[in-house]
C-alpha cells in the first residue's frame, strides 16, 4: 500500500492515509505497520502530531523534528488548526443552511464497552462539531455532510452522527448492522487541514477529495 505524500518541506509532511492502516503502532506484532513508521522510512525525522481512526481515510500532518512537534502540537492544542471531513451518513440529514448545525454533546467513557464512547451528561467533556450538509440521496436514504470538529475528542464525529440518529455508513463501531454493512469501510474521510506554518507562519491549506 503506497503512502501518498501530497506535501514535505524542511518542517513538516502532510500526508494522505488510506483507511484500515493504523496512525501508529498499536499493542502486538500484528499492529506494527503504520503509516508512521512507513514514513518514517523515508523521512527518518519525521514525528506523530495527531492522529486518525484506523477506519478513516485522509489528511494526516506529521512535524520533522521534536521542536516542530511541539509547535504543531500546541497548534492543535489551542485550535488553531482547521480541520474538515466527509462523510456519508444514513437519513436524510436536515438542512443545515450557510451557518451549518452545531452538535454540542459531551464525550466520555463508554466504560462497559471499551474502547467506545457515549454521550454522558454527568462525566462527559464539552464536545462540539460544525456540520454542514451537501447533498441527500432518496433512492439511498443517505445524506454526504462536511464536518469540522471544535473540539478533538475520540471518535467525536462518528459519536456525534449517531447520537443525532445519522450513523455513518460502515461504522462498525457506533451504526447498527443493517448501516455499517452498507459500506465495506467507514465512510468518513478528513479532506482539509488548514494551519499556519510553523517556521514562516504563512497560512497554509491542504485538500484531499475522498474516493467514495
Amino acid at each position: 500500500m503506497q503512502i501518498e505524500i501530497l506535501f514535505s518541506d524542511a518542517s513538516l509532511i502532510v500526508a494522505n492515509k488510506p483507511s484500515g492502516l493504523l496512525s501508529v503502532p498499536g499493542r502486538g506484532d500484528d499492529k506494527q505497520d503504520c503509516l508512521s513508521r512507513r514514513v518514517q522510512n523515508e523521512f527518518a525525522d519525521a514525528l506523530v502530531v495527531h492522529r486518525l481512526d484506523m477506519s478513516t481515510s485522509g489528511l494526516l500532518l506529521m512535524a520533522r523534528g521534536a521542536k516542530v512537534q511541539r509547535e504543531l502540537g500546541s497548534a492543535f492544542a489551542l485550535g488553531q488548526v482547521r480541520k474538515r471531513y466527509l462523510a456519508v451518513v444514513s437519513g436524510q440529514f436536515p438542512d443545515t443552511g450557510e451557518v451549518g448545525l452545531t452538535i454540542d454533546l459531551p464525550i466520555g467513557a463508554d466504560w462497559s464497552k471499551r474502547p467506545l464512547r457515549q454521550i454522558d451528561w454527568a462525566a462527559g467533556k464539552p464536545s462540539q462539531t460544525l456540520v454542514h450538509c451537501i447533498g441527500r440521496d432518496a433512492q439511498s436514504n443517505t445524506s454526504r455532510v462536511e464536518m469540522e470538529p471544535l473540539t478533538g475528542r475520540t471518535h467525536q464525529l462518528r459519536v456525534h452522527m449517531h447520537a443525532m440518529g445519522h450513523p455513518i455508513l460502515g461504522d462498525a463501531l457506533y451504526a447498527p448492522q443493517a448501516i455499517a454493512s452498507q459500506s465495506s469501510r467507514l465512510l468518513l474521510h478528513a479532506q482539509e487541514l488548514a494551519f499556519k506554518h510553523p517556521g514562516t507562519g504563512t497560512p497554509m491549506t491542504f485538500s484531499c477529495p475522498a474516493d467514495f
